[in-house]
């Protein structure tokens, strides 16, 4: 019987791809460490042009990673705090089979 693919499935596949960035894992660590920082601020942080990183910040917060509010002539940055919980909960699940469940049998040859 297979498995079908849910709306929880997609969302967390879609979590992990836009994580899948060691720019955007720098980004993230960022922001955790100062709430609120400015697009400009994060720039000079992360040490990439300004268009890579514009590009990374748009993909983290398509995922919802991310929330960026307008502040006059400058956007703000911050984590989303909820939107990691359905990614972080089907890891924290993973764990390994008990027992001899998918391992293939040796044939033995004489």
């Amino acid at each position: 019987m297979g498995l079908t693919e849910t709306t929880e499935d997609t969302h967390v596949a879609e979590t992990a791809k836009a994580l899948a960035h060691p720019a955007r894992i720098r980004i993230l660590r960022l922001l955790m460490a100062t709430p609120g920082c400015i697009g400009g601020d994060i720039v000079d942080a992360v040490g990439l042009a300004q268009s890579t990183v514009s590009e990374h910040l748009r993909i983290l917060k398509a995922a919802g990673v991310i929330t960026g509010e307008i502040a006059g002539p400058r956007v703000c940055y911050q984590l989303s705090p909820t939107a990691l919980g359905p990614l972080a909960a089907f890891i924290a699940a993973l764990s390994a089979p008990v027992g001899d469940c998918c391992v293939p049998s040796v044939k033995v040859t004489s």
